[in-house]
């Protein structure tokens, strides 16, 4: 058993771990949040209220953890900075910044922040390891093909550059990217069964659910959803001067964008999206498939066949 803290635990992916760690009743669970009565001390676990800007606050919280898993917000970078700098002086064993994600951030600027902590982490070890991580990595969540459907306890549906509800997609011309989709329940799983991983955990944390390209998944849904669906292509060249020429956009998009920035938003999200995916940045590696080769990644036809079948 050890004592797990986790930062930013009361977000949607924070909570789905947190109860997946609960589940297994082998370890102590710590929550830190900005606001204590987001949460309460049952059920195993045990909020802890924290200002990020605090580091000798920060220090007391982590002492006696041995990993800290983050899932704070990447936008604003310096938080997640004061968290290493306080579970390194705590005597913190391994931490997992929050990445949960794709294997490169290229054209995704709202991601900018997961380049400077994973620099931040090669800068503190750059003298000899002083702490152990790992870059968790699981692509996009396979969850959100059954968008409008959640089948996730936390998580919610997003919109993505695929919609298996209206039977429509935007593609780059000419490019036939490779995605990694692995579910919200897996990530979830992986990251219990890594905690308990003796020897150190790799630094590049790739998690690979499901290879496919782009093509492959739209052969998957005209299977499921009766017929082929409507593509529109986009040029690449288009995409990089910020042009989006496609019928439809996003339609939802992350609880923390709000107000009128959302439209802006959810064009920059798509178009950094495709051109990222263009670009190799969802084709994530399988480090930690290695390490569980007896854990069995939910695949892809099978979920999707479960929650599209039979729909109109």
């Amino acid at each position: 058993m050890v004592k797990i803290a986790v930062a930013g635990g009361s977000g949607q992916v924070g909570q789905e771990v947190v109860d997946a760690l609960v589940a297994t009743k082998r370890h102590e669970i710590v929550t830190l949040s900005r606001n204590a009565a987001a949460g309460d001390s049952a059920n195993g676990v045990t909020w802890r209220a924290v200002n990020y800007d605090d580091k000798s606050q920060l220090i007391e919280s982590l002492r006696g953890i041995h990993t800290v898993l983050s899932f704070t917000q990447v936008m604003d970078y310096t938080p997640q900075e004061n968290l290493i700098d306080a579970a390194i002086a705590a005597g913190v064993k391994r931490f997992a910044p929050s990445q949960w994600g794709s294997a490169s951030t290229i054209d995704m600027p709202w991601w900018a922040g997961k380049d400077k902590i994973k620099e931040y982490l090669e800068k503190v070890n750059e003298n000899g390891k002083v702490l152990e991580y790992s870059l968790f990595q699981p692509g996009l969540f396979l969850d959100y093909l059954a968008t409008p459907y959640k089948t996730a306890k936390y998580v919610e549906p997003l919109n993505t550059m695929i919609d298996f509800q209206n039977r429509r997609a935007i593609i780059v011309d000419g490019y036939d990217a490779i995605m990694t989709y692995t579910t919200v329940k897996d990530l979830a799983a992986v990251v219990t069964m890594a905690v308990d991983l003796d020897g150190e955990w790799p630094v590049i944390g790739g998690i690979r659910g499901n290879r496919v390209s782009i093509s492959q998944i739209l052969k998957i849904g005209e299977k499921l959803r009766g017929r082929a669906f409507t593509v529109d292509k986009v040029k690449l060249g288009d995409l990089e001067r910020g042009i989006l020429a496609a019928s439809w956009t996003l339609e939802t998009s992350h609880p923390s964008v709000t107000g009128d920035h959302v439209e802006e938003m959810l064009k920059t999200v798509l178009i950094g999206t495709l051109l990222s995916s263009a670009k190799g940045a969802w084709d994530v590696s399988d480090e930690f498939n290695q390490l569980l080769p007896d854990f069995k990644f939910t695949q892809i036809e099978e979920f999707l066949a479960q929650l599209w079948e039979g729909k109109l």
